[in-house]
């Protein structure tokens, strides 16, 4: 397989407080370098520790926003015939030289649509994703439903030169739940997108048992648009907000919680949702973008914009023992199809493909 050099940027996996595509591209290089296959990082700050080991050629490119995209368009005009794969970003992706083949991995396209999302990333994207699928060699999309997304927005794109590659669970051997009865777990950046005030909502108006037995934890950063959010959170009875919470925390919840629930109005692909599936935790979820297709009858599925059948949802899933038993059998299995492995073996296949 000829591919040249392979350069990565890994600039998102190495924050702190690693979310969604960070935790993609952290997962994703980690294989790579797990199978010894040669691959350069950029980066603006020092890689995760566990990559020290195995990355075969790391390069620290100065710059801060605008800048660091620009100095790697310069580093990709001075060496012709290297791969560069974009996992975050369509910057460099829709300037790129011609002699360099490009792979950026398309998320979501939150920002064509109607749902709230960040102004500026909004903007970036509009301006040069059209740029960056005409000149890309390959497109990867991290589930069928958002291809299915970017045939729609560019009919032109032949179908052969998209390939989902899906995703892994962050955890390979995670512990076995001791589920506790009693709570309700979302994990999300808090945004409208996420959908926390509604599931807020159906909460408050589960019947009166249900609600003084059982609480509901909301995990996550800050995002945008998500005042009220807190301010609902902060003053509902049975509502905590933790905050960001570190991979330690994340696992001790998962693994306590009673259900998962995840309403997003829409996601690219919904990692948390894997994770609990793999777990075999009940999963509430919608049936927007990607979530219905991750679950695949492994879940619990509602109309996200629908307080009643949220409130429905929750309530069949806390008072069903039965279904709950179902689900979690079924979310294992479900979660068996998806793996690094397998996310690395497809993104290997585009390499092959022509341009």
């Amino acid at each position: 397989m000829h591919h040249g050099v392979l350069v990565i940027d890994v600039r998102e996996a190495c924050r702190p407080n690693r979310t969604g595509k960070a935790q993609w591209t952290h997962g994703f290089v980690s294989e790579l370098l797990r199978r010894k296959i040669p691959v350069t990082l950029f980066t603006d700050a020092d890689i995760p520790s566990e990559w020290l080991k195995t990355a075969c050629g790391v390069i620290r490119i100065p710059g801060k926003g605008l800048r660091w995209h620009w100095n790697v368009l310069q580093w990709l005009r001075n060496h012709s015939g290297v791969t560069y794969v974009s996992p975050v970003s369509t910057i460099v992706p829709a300037f790129v030289p011609r002699s360099v083949r490009c792979i950026p991995v398309i998320h979501d396209l939150i920002a064509f649509m109607d749902e709230p999302h960040d102004r500026k990333a909004k903007l970036i994207e509009r301006l040069t994703l059209p740029r960056a699928v005409r000149r890309a060699h390959h497109l990867c999309t991290i589930s069928e439903s958002t291809k299915r997304d970017l045939l729609r927005r560019y009919p032109r794109v032949p179908r052969e030169r998209v390939t989902p590659v899906f995703a892994g669970s962050m955890h390979m051997h995670p512990e076995k739940p001791h589920p506790d009865a009693k709570t309700i777990l979302c994990v999300a950046t808090l945004c409208p997108r996420k959908n926390q005030l509604r599931l807020i909502k159906a909460f408050t108006s589960l019947p009166e048992d249900l609600r003084n037995s059982h609480q509901l934890i909301l995990a996550g950063g800050r995002g945008w648009d998500d005042d009220e959010i807190v301010c609902k959170a902060k003053n509902t009875a049975g509502v905590q907000w933790r905050g960001y919470i570190d991979a330690a925390a994340y696992e001790s919840l998962l693994n306590s919680c009673h259900i998962f629930a995840l309403p997003s109005l829409y996601e690219g692909f919904g990692m948390q949702i894997l994770d609990a599936l793999q777990r075999g935790i009940p999963v509430l979820t919608s049936n927007r973008g990607s979530l219905k297709e991750l679950a695949e009858g492994a879940a619990l599925i509602v109309d996200p914009e629908d307080v009643a059948s949220i409130v429905q949802g929750l309530e069949t899933l806390l008072t069903d023992d039965g279904l709950r038993k179902h689900l979690s059998q079924k979310a294992i299995q479900r979660s068996a199809v998806y793996s690094w492995r397998r996310t690395v073996d497809l993104f290997l296949g585009t390499l092959a493909s022509p341009c």
